[in-house]
């Protein structure tokens, strides 16, 4: 068959060599706050293996040291900034309602 005639095939991709997110002397620890924040999504969340380019094990120990980290208080189990910015600008009642004498 013809090249031209093959329309499903991909297209070669550039080869760039990335660096790896986890260099070999960085230690996995819930102290390492530079390290676990960036496998941490701006919501609070983990980001996913496939995300982080992470291998099976380094996925599990990033997961156990953020996990950590937020049981000591290091870090926010939740980062809802924009609502807590909109419940302080508006004020709600806790419908509890006052008698009027």
């Amino acid at each position: 068959m013809d090249k031209s005639k093959r329309p499903f095939l991909k297209s070669k991709r550039s080869f760039r060599r990335r660096l790896p997110p986890i260099q070999s002397g960085d230690r996995i620890d819930y102290r390492n706050m530079n390290l676990i924040s960036r496998f941490i999504s701006e919501q609070g969340k983990i980001l996913s293996r496939r995300v982080n380019r992470l291998t099976l094990k380094q996925q599990r120990l990033i997961t156990i040291a953020i996990k950590q980290a937020r049981i000591l208080s290091l870090l926010p189990f939740l980062n809802n900034e924009k609502q807590f910015e909109r419940t302080a600008s508006t004020a709600r009642t806790t419908g509890l309602r006052t008698r009027n004498k």
